[in-house]
């Protein structure tokens, strides 16, 4: 079928591109449904104005003709993919490769412009994308060398910790030890998310600041895990004297939906019960001023319909406090080397179940 006049117009009237062509003072005279779609303006809007209104001033207009007129881009009145920028309605610029070309009469006097404008903000999108993508890999490369080694010597550090300590409690210092090993696991997850992100051509952004947005590390599939709604709401009282370990557990918590707070010691606990209204208490064994046992004890025979779950170290109960706890119907002990999400959540969930039934 031979392409006629008509269907060629029906063609361009339909392009994606933006399509505007001008009489020979420079006065819009034709506009198409992509012209429409990326700059905003309606046809009855434009028609009849001079095309400067497209370009951010009357001087990027006249580099934009005097390109056309030259010969370094295409040749006497042509140019090819020529780089400019459009200003839509609604005053965004919007990056352009016009490819336009002079129209004459037959007087070889200049009677018009016509002009196919790509829009390239995708190709840009894309280009550093890739770019971003080759500065990702180099970085993951270059970070995961130190933290193999930081890994390395938290083990070393460890055993020469408890080497030294004999019978003395580490419960504190292999919990900070642990916590050191999360923080570096989580860098090493941001580490993966941007090889994800290097390998493909999507990803998630967040809010950052005001307009600005992020890049999302977190967003890779499967990262997120959903809350425990059996959880949200509750609210518990952290007691432990070590605030790194508070921090952790606290952050742990309200991560579930949990409404938190945390006291430093059984003394502070029993206050903060006193002036508050807890579903749980989560408290270390070992404390000074009131250890694990007492504050059990002060509890259960003040507030005997308040729960509690015990934490210590790795099996390590040198005064029997769990065991005597335990006797005297103590519901939950989660052992912290370090402590375990799942098994915490899990410990909260039972124990808060056994006191509804």
């Amino acid at each position: 079928m031979a392409l006629t006049r008509e269907r060629l117009e029906q063609l361009i009237a339909r392009s994606t591109d933006i399509v505007v062509a001008t009489d020979r003072k420079g006065t819009v005279v034709y506009y198409n449904d992509g012209a429409s779609k990326v700059l905003g303006y309606k046809p009855d809007e434009v028609l009849g104005s001079f095309v400067s209104r497209f370009y951010p001033d009357i001087d990027e207009a006249k580099r934009v003709m005097s390109a056309m007129r030259g010969a370094h881009y295409g040749g006497r009145g042509i140019c090819e993919t020529f780089r400019t920028t459009f200003v839509s309605k609604s005053g965004e610029q919007i990056p352009v490769a016009i490819s336009g070309t002079i129209l004459y009469d037959d007087e070889e006097q200049e009677d018009g412009t016509i002009g196919f404008a790509k829009d390239l903000r995708d190709i840009l999108r894309r280009d550093k994308l890739v770019t971003c993508g080759e500065v990702a890999i180099g970085i993951s490369h270059e970070i995961r060398n130190p933290l193999a080694v930081i890994v390395n010597q938290i083990e070393l550090l460890e055993r020469d910790v408890e080497r030294l300590a004999g019978e003395r409690d580490t419960s504190v210092e292999t919990e900070r030890l642990d916590a050191v090993r999360r923080e570096v696991a989580r860098i090493t997850e941001v580490i993966e998310r941007l090889g994800e992100i290097a390998g493909g051509e999507r990803y998630e952004t967040v809010e950052y600041v005001g307009r600005t947005r992020m890049v999302d590390l977190r967003a890779g599939k499967g990262r997120r895990r959903e809350r425990d709604p059996r959880l949200e709401g509750v609210r518990v009282l952290v007691v432990d004297d070590d605030g790194g370990i508070r921090r952790t557990l606290c952050e742990l918590l309200e991560s579930e939906g949990c409404c938190v707070e945390s006291a430093a010691d059984g003394r502070d606990a029993l206050a903060r019960i006193e002036n508050g209204n807890f579903d749980v208490v989560l408290t270390d064994v070992v404390m000074p001023n009131m250890d694990g046992y007492e504050l059990f004890t002060t509890v259960r025979e003040r507030w005997p319909e308040l729960p509690i779950l015990m934490m210590t170290a790795f099996h390590y109960d040198k005064d029997h406090i769990i065991k005597r706890s335990r006797l005297e119907g103590l519901e939950g002990v989660i052992f912290k080397k370090p402590v375990d999400p799942d098994r915490l959540r899990l410990a909260m969930v039972e124990v808060l179940a056994a006191r509804k039934d």
